[in-house]
């Protein structure tokens, strides 16, 4: 596995050891000890979830508020644009934004910490969507921010308007949140 920090270095790309051939492929998806070790801490995954969306659904920019979760995604069919955007108060790169190509086809898995919105827009027809969690949803503590929020800058690699939830689509602006804490 080689793992490589992002723009935002608590925001970590995975790239899995594939083994393939004309029968087809496997690497192993997860390895507890080795991802610790890519990460620098210890994690503990609580929930595994799985989503599949249609082209130019955009989920996000989501977090909570209390209970913040982990992320370690990834995509088993398809392909999304996935992106991290920092919610930490203190940290030096708080309000900027880290993103990655994810597709069946890269293999590519990205580690998003507690204290980051997460997001993806689906650049296929369809992708199907995997991601553990280090602490359990709680939709008493979900907030958004919007996707499009130009304190961000976000920078989408699709043209138009995405499809969106209606919670996303009233998502508070990221001065919002900053004033709310």
């Amino acid at each position: 596995m080689i793992a490589t920090p992002l723009c935002i270095p608590e925001v970590v790309l995975i790239e899995p050891k594939v083994f393939g051939d004309e029968r087809g492929f496997f690497f192993e998806s997860f390895n507890h000890r080795q991802f610790e070790d890519a990460i620098g801490r210890s994690v503990e995954f609580v929930q595994d979830n799985h989503s599949k969306s249609i082209k130019h659904v955009l989920r996000g920019l989501h977090f909570q508020t209390q209970q913040p979760q982990g992320k370690l995604v990834r995509v088993v069919q398809g392909e999304v644009f996935d992106v991290a955007v920092d919610l930490r108060r203190d940290s030096p790169t708080f309000g900027q934004w880290a993103g990655a190509h994810l597709s069946a086809e890269n293999k590519h898995q990205l580690w998003v910490p507690e204290g980051f919105a997460h997001g993806f827009v689906v650049l296929s027809d369809t992708a199907e969507f995997l991601y553990k969690t280090t602490d359990y949803y709680a939709p008493q503590f979900e907030a958004a921010i919007a996707w499009n929020d130009p304190d961000i800058g976000i920078v989408w690699p699709f043209e138009g308007e995405p499809i969106l939830s209606a919670k996303d689509s009233v998502a508070m602006s990221f001065s919002d949140y900053v004033s709310n804490k």
